[in-house]
């Protein structure tokens, strides 16, 4: 029975891999394409474009170059939560602030004001996280949210308690008024590869999301909004200066 059950998880381990393998060289293809194709029509016909056509096709480049560093990023990230290995470097954080940093990128981009509606609560306590681990679950949260939602982007932040020893903590919440997630899927929103919908994406960002909160010593969950849409929740602890670790 040991050597069975032993199999079995080395089985899925190798799955795991082999559809990791997979995804990244499928979602690396069409980038590394766009940046090939048009480097070498920029070498090869230099002469032929005016200013704006090299513009235009160097930012393809750039932007293309982008996508390729973010997927890097994901499965360094992946690499580390697996092995226990994610590293927070704990500072103070104005997590109301960064909130609001996260909303104007998206509104700058394009998006409608209105679409989104923030909730500070006040006597916040005071933070201490990896700032740029904080960034990256709020930007996953809102581009899911804003990509896969439909309506009102609602984003609160609250003071909150943990546990029976009455522990400060911070609760964010993003939801949005869109389909939200079918009941049957809610139990794989945080496995590998899960994805929502068509509209692209690895399918790793809410996997890396939920192993950044818990590398706080946080949770995260999921469930049903108000209005029908998509709520995600993650609670931190009010953390410790890293010098005091």
């Amino acid at each position: 029975m040991v050597s069975l059950r032993g199999t079995e998880a080395r089985r899925r381990t190798e799955r795991s891999h082999a559809e990791l393998i997979a995804t990244v060289a499928h979602e690396l293809r069409s980038p590394l394409t766009s940046v090939k194709g048009f480097t070498a029509t920029l070498l090869d016909k230099w002469e032929r474009f005016n200013d704006e056509q090299k513009r235009l096709m160097l930012e393809t480049v750039d932007a293309d170059a982008g996508r390729i560093k973010r997927l890097i990023a994901e499965l360094l990230d992946i690499s580390r939560i697996d092995s226990g290995r994610l590293e927070v470097r704990r500072q103070p954080v104005d997590i109301a602030a960064a909130v609001g940093r996260h909303v104007q990128v998206h509104i700058t981009g394009g998006q409608s004001p209105d679409r989104f509606f923030v909730r500070i609560r006040p006597q916040l306590p005071a933070l201490w996280a990896d700032p740029d681990k904080i960034d990256q679950i709020l930007g996953n949260l809102l581009e899911n949210a804003v990509r896969h939602g439909d309506g009102t982007v609602t984003i609160e932040v609250a003071p909150t308690t943990l546990g029976d020893d009455g522990e400060e903590g911070t609760e964010v919440t993003v939801r949005d008024e869109g389909p939200g997630i079918p009941e049957a899927s809610m139990s794989r929103v945080f496995t590998r590869f899960w994805r929502g919908s068509k509209r692209g994406g690895t399918g790793l960002g809410l996997y890396i999301v939920k192993g950044v909160v818990e590398a706080h010593g946080g949770t995260i969950t999921v469930g049903r909004a108000p209005r029908g849409g998509a709520e995600f929740r993650f609670i931190l602890p009010v953390g410790t200066p890293a010098h005091l670790l």
